[in-house]
């Protein structure tokens, strides 16, 4: 099978994984993105309409199907005449300001795939709920000790992670920041606060390991995989109610799901004064990136085989 892929930004790890799954399995997959922005801001409608070309040509190729990652690039998947389309929104391409262009494109794409169950119920049509796997072999636990030895971190202080650029206005690093100065007032052993952005894929679960805890204060999130890393080492999470972040930390102790600012300040304390790692990978095993694959490489072939949006959903029971 091969398969057009359409993507806002082939950097993101998830979906480098998914690609790098897919090709093992023997599908082959060729990625089709937008040019990243050269002074930092967003992509334009041009940007986007100029794949278009490409695109178009692709299409009477040998391909089987366009696979539209993002809800932004479903126009232009469903403007080429000729290949099924299957849609994954990713979170805010639904949740979020250009929630209606998805919901529109979902109507006319012959599958669509979400990440949770509260973006099954925004979509409000047949879906499959697939959250974002996650590589439990890169994520796994170490020693904290170490890994704060490998980072620099100073291990008299407590450190908590916050793993998002801080300029994304949905992951509201200034209420992450209020919440920590916060919790600073309580102890007399430092707490700080590292938003660690920019460093590759591959350093991440070393930043993890060497945190106290996770804290995610996201308005908006699909199926967040940096809670589902997290969990995956073991590391303790206070978040934001968003997503299905409530229905990963079911059962995950210490950590804790939040609405508030003072709920956030005393979860967040009370998961540092416990100071113990948590029992979340055997909450995740589950959710392997290889899984989820696995899940997508079926749909892909049940939708080439018919052409025909699924009547039923057997991901969501």
């Amino acid at each position: 099978m091969k398969v057009l892929s359409l993507v806002t930004t082939e950097r993101a790890s998830f979906y480098q994984k998914q690609v790098e799954l897919l090709r093992q399995s023997g599908i082959e997959v060729t990625t089709i993105s937008p040019p990243n922005p050269t002074d930092g801001g967003t992509r334009s409608v041009t940007d986007y309409l100029g794949l278009y070309p490409e695109l178009l040509r692709r299409s009477f190729g040998s391909y089987d199907l366009v696979h539209a990652n993002y809800g932004l690039t479903a126009p232009l998947a469903l403007a080429q005449p000729k290949l099924p389309v299957v849609l994954s929104l990713w979170g805010s391409d639904l949740l979020g300001k250009y929630g209606s262009v998805s919901r529109f494109c979902a109507r006319y794409c012959d599958a669509v795939v979400v990440m949770s169950e509260e973006m099954a119920d925004a979509l409000d049509q047949d879906c499959f709920v697939i959250p974002h796997g996650v590589d439990l072999d890169q994520f796994a636990p170490q020693s904290q000790r170490e890994a704060q030895e490998v980072v620099g971190w100073d291990p008299r202080a407590y450190h908590v992670l916050f793993p998002y650029n801080p300029d994304r206005p949905v992951k509201d690093y200034p209420r992450a920041e209020r919440v920590v100065a916060a919790v600073d007032d309580r102890f007399e052993r430092p707490v700080v606060l590292h938003a660690v952005t920019g460093v590759d894929h591959e350093e991440v679960p070393t930043y993890m390991n060497a945190a106290d805890s996770l804290l995610v204060t996201s308005t908006s999130e699909g199926s967040p995989n940096t809670i589902k890393e997290a969990l995956a080492c073991n590391v303790p999470i206070v978040s934001t109610d968003v997503g299905d972040v409530a229905e990963r930390l079911r059962g995950v102790t210490p950590s804790a799901v939040c609405r508030t600012d003072d709920e956030l300040t005393d979860e967040l304390a009370a998961v540092l004064e416990a100071d113990t790692r948590s029992n979340g990978r055997g909450a995740v095993e589950e959710l392997s990136a290889q899984h989820a694959t696995d899940q997508l490489r079926s749909i892909f072939e049940s939708t080439v085989s018919d052409r025909a949006t699924p009547q039923a959903n057997p991901y969501t029971a």
